[in-house]
């Protein structure tokens, strides 16, 4: 018999090193998971490599990990890295091969394994963080839509006719891509991007995919080319910008259960009548969201906003054609 039961640990902040992330049962705090597979940090040398989280103190990859008892970890989280990591192993083309649902899982256990780390940390800050997660009640309530449908990672889910995020997987230029790994994530948003190798995968999570919507000519227009690292980082900004000015939270139906099944069906609502979809774009916000993206070249606002009308791009030429790109030249 499939226990087809969704854990909520939002409903009593359930947030300890004494509650499996994924079903809640009590472990010991040995029970852990690592939130960055170790594959991941083998391949790319990432076991000393230091995380700065929201309370100033500082860890390392193979130090952030969540409570996880040893049935997820061995049933749910082991078989889900070992299909990414044969994936990655292909690079672009086995990452498009996988099915869409699992890279979401994937993304969401890095996502929300960082996001717990947080709430945990809250609890005894090393300096209380200017804006707390525990304290915001819309925030609160958009990780709990979340985390609904990351139980998709233990409990076999339908999402009927949607996927809960907007994903993009890109190809990376070698001829001037200095890092082979690359990870970034804003919690708030919930934008993430990794980089392995020379594939990138940029992803929103609850959107129900309707940014990868918005920006899908864009992302037409990349398909095919291989990017240089800056305008991965323009592609990034834009994605992340787009998310920061998205407005709406999805909401997650389970249908009626009925004692023959053996998953769970999701539908989603989305309230485009009371609410835009999207606040207004400001080009001077994302302005600033581009200018953190491009630090690696020291390109400031000023720059970028030298014609207010049309930012400077490297993706796109004046026709908003793909503009390509070997070589990074800076303009003097």
């Amino acid at each position: 018999m499939i226990d087809l039961t969704l854990y909520d640990p939002f409903e009593r902040m359930q947030f300890s090193d004494t509650n499996c992330f994924l079903c809640g049962t009590i472990i010991t705090q040995e029970h852990r998971a690592p939130v960055f597979a170790e594959w991941l940090q083998y391949k790319y040398s990432l076991q000393n490599k230091e995380l700065l989280l929201l309370d100033k103190s500082v860890t390392t990859f193979s130090q952030l990990t969540i409570p996880c008892c040893d049935r997820c970890h061995t049933h749910y989280l082991l078989p889900l890295e070992a299909e990414v990591e044969q994936a990655a192993a292909k690079g672009v083309e086995g990452l498009q091969a996988l099915p869409p649902q699992r890279l979401f899982q994937w993304i969401g256990k890095m996502y929300y394994g960082s996001l717990v780390t947080e709430l945990i940390k809250e609890a005894n800050p090393l300096v209380m963080p200017e804006y707390a997660v525990s304290e915001d009640p819309k925030m609160l309530g958009k990780f709990r839509s979340f985390y609904q449908v990351l139980q998709s990672l233990r409990v076999p889910m339908v999402f009927s006719d949607f996927l809960p995020c907007s994903l993009f997987i890109l190809e990376v230029d070698p001829t001037e891509d200095e890092l082979p790994f690359e990870y970034q994530d804003e919690l708030t948003t919930m934008s993430f991007s990794i980089k392995m190798g020379s594939a990138a995968i940029v992803c929103t999570l609850l959107d129900n995919g309707i940014i990868r919507r918005a920006l899908g000519k864009l992302y037409q227009v990349t398909e095919g080319h291989s990017l240089h690292p800056i305008q991965l980082a323009e592609f990034k900004a834009r994605v992340f910008y787009a998310a920061y000015i998205f407005s709406v939270v999805p909401e997650y139906f389970i249908r009626p259960v009925k004692p023959e099944d053996d998953h769970l069906v999701l539908d989603t609502l989305i309230d485009d009548v009371t609410n835009e979809i999207f606040n207004p774009w400001e080009m001077t916000a994302y302005a600033h969201m581009l200018e953190e993206m491009l630090k690696p070249w020291s390109i400031r606002e000023a720059e970028i906003l030298q014609n207010p009308k049309q930012p400077l791009s490297f993706l796109l030429d004046e026709e908003n054609n793909f503009k390509p790109m070997e070589r990074y030249l800076k303009q003097v």
